[in-house]
């Protein structure tokens, strides 16, 4: 039983703090397979037409800072957001290793998550207590990395050890031809409950269905109280299928409690779903949200690897995330959230700066970005500047560990924290970054 080992050891467990925490919790939207940074956040229109490419900058509610005319909600928000547009690394790897871990040594060639990875940062915030008693610490939706194509490190614990694993949600995307999601499918499943994998499986079809949600979790409950698996739970095992099954963690995930017209702001497809979703786990009281925007449908534009039909897919992506990001701020602003709520988007590389034959851009890890909103930031502020081409940053270069210090910073951890690895060893949670005081309100 691993959940209840990690509450147990929360129990007896410090927090080390750096400074007052600025924010609560952090919602983490990762782009998989890499965005491109030329496209979205750092357009060089001036730029010959191999490298600047078919979209056309507009203005933002920043003065002078100019964002990619499919982001035109977007672009009203740039007042309350800190840009890094110089994320730079030598991680060339499809891994979400190093924007959830801050790690980015190395070449990590395995096939999946491995006990000696070091931990994500839900992971690391697990394992210095930063849970309650009654809502799950960390959540990871709509599925694990990779689920769409192969198991890929960077969500999980590592040598931090499985109790400190995020709850993972299960989905079964489907398209129809134009490229539309239908409502999920099993966005909540059997791997949402890893800590109790023993007893009788809980199942859950769909996040919108309330009394289906109710009934089946209601009816598993029951019977595991009835039956004689109770009767050896340690306290903390009790707690833990306590967490898992409590109003306030159902209700977090029971989207049908939303307006019709709420719904409909964040789109009623998967990925607006799982937005809804982090938004209703950080007013439960989770810690740590991070959806990862990962489909491999790449003639409808499923995903963010743009080797190819670059612009078309950035057509299709775009103004769906602008859809739902604009939503989730307006929704943590209007309930109070926002100042407490750190909202992260991201991505492990952007793309090169030169066009590909078939309208592709590659990967480019020498350059990225990250938007950064509030929880604590400094609000319209542009961080780092870029060569004329967006290939290479020429000032205040950032890695994927500063942004992890910068992470742990907000929330009230100290960036130089260290954690133990399988030997004993104490290794730092940032691994060597350091915090971007010009990000930090």
């Amino acid at each position: 039983m691993t959940l209840p080992r990690l509450l147990q050891a929360a129990d007896a467990r410090e927090i080390p703090v750096a400074r007052p925490a600025a924010a609560n919790a952090v919602v983490l939207v990762n782009l998989f397979g890499g965005p491109s940074h030329i496209d979205m956040f750092d357009l060089k229109p001036k730029a010959p037409s191999n490298i600047r490419g078919e979209f056309k900058p507009i203005s933002t509610s920043v003065p002078g800072v100019q964002i990619c005319e499919h982001l035109p909600r977007t672009s009203r928000r740039m007042r309350d957001a800190s840009l890094i547009r110089t994320v730079t690394h030598g991680y060339n790897s499809h891994h979400p290793y190093s924007v959830f871990s801050g790690f980015a040594g190395g070449k990590n060639t395995s096939k999946g998550p491995q006990p000696h990875d070091h931990p994500s940062m839900g992971s690391v915030l697990q394992f210095l207590g930063r849970t309650r008693r009654d809502v799950p610490g960390y959540v990871f939706m709509p599925a694990f990395p990779g689920h769409s194509q192969n198991p890929r490190p960077g969500a999980h614990a590592g040598y931090l050890g499985r109790s400190c694993d995020p709850l993972f949600t299960v989905c079964d995307p489907k398209f129809d031809r134009k490229g539309t999601f239908y409502d999920p499918v099993e966005p909540i499943g059997d791997s949402l409950l890893p800590a109790l994998d023993a007893l009788p499986e809980v199942t859950a079809e769909r996040f919108g269905n309330r009394r289906s949600l109710l009934q089946q979790i209601d009816s598993k409950v029951s019977a595991i109280e009835s039956s004689r698996a109770m009767d050896g739970f340690s306290s903390f095992q009790r707690r833990a299928l306590e967490m898992l099954t409590s109003s306030k963690t159902r209700d977090a995930f029971d989207l049908s409690q939303e307006p019709g017209r709420v719904r409909d702001r964040y789109g009623r497809h998967l990925y607006g779903s799982s937005l809804l979703a982090a938004r209703r786990l950080v007013e439960a009281g989770s810690t740590f949200v991070a959806f990862h925007w990962e489909c491999a449908v790449e003639n409808y534009g499923g995903h963010w690897d743009t080797h190819q039909n670059n612009f078309n897919m950035l057509r299709f992506h775009l103004p769906m995330l602008d859809q739902m990001l604009t939503a989730l701020l307006d929704d943590l602003e209007d309930r109070g959230l926002l100042d407490t709520t750190l909202v992260v988007v991201t991505g492990e590389m952007g793309r090169t700066p030169r066009i590909g034959k078939k309208a592709g851009r590659d990967h480019w890890p020498q350059c990225g970005f990250c938007l950064m909103l509030g929880g604590g930031v400094r609000r319209g502020v542009v961080h780092g500047t870029t060569d004329k081409h967006a290939g290479y940053p020429i000032d205040h270069p950032v890695s994927p560990g500063d942004l992890v210090a910068t992470i742990y910073t907000l929330l009230g951890v100290d960036a130089d924290s260290t954690v133990p690895d399988r030997l004993g060893r104490p290794i730092g949670i940032s691994h060597g970054g350091r915090p971007i005081e010009a990000v930090i309100g």
